[in-house]
């Protein structure tokens, strides 16, 4: 049965189009990963700042996996270091010169039922 992880970010108004750039520079970094299945960034259009970065996976162990892995320590790196700096909170997410984020959560959910268009 496939997870979904959603890491919410809290992005400050002045770092939207920040954060977009830093994630269409991220491309291939997560599809090669064994038994990801999905990736969306969903940005907000009215009444909150926060960004909802949507990953379907085919197991929690493929999700523990990609997460422990090089890829996803690359792509954090520079990132977290830049908060540490700015004493921002979270893990600093954004991947590139400090955080884009100000903050960051992240929920898990089970595929319980989906649908898709039939053709």
């Amino acid at each position: 049965m496939s997870v979904v992880k959603i890491n919410v970010l809290t992005v400050p108004a002045e770092m939207r189009e920040e954060l977009e750039r830093r994630f269409s520079n991220r491309a291939g970094m997560v599809e090669s990963a064994d038994g990801f299945e999905w990736f969306e960034l969903l940005r907000p259009l009215e009444g909150t700042d926060r960004y909802l970065v949507y990953t379907r996976w085919r197991s929690e162990d493929d999700f523990q996996q990609w997460q422990q892995g090089q890829a996803f320590q690359r792509g954090h790196a520079q990132a977290a270091q830049g908060a540490q700096g700015q004493g921002a909170q979270g893990q600093g997410h954004g991947h590139g010169q400090g955080p884009a984020a100000s903050g960051s959560e992240l929920w898990s959910f089970e595929v319980v039922e989906s649908a898709a268009p039939k053709s």
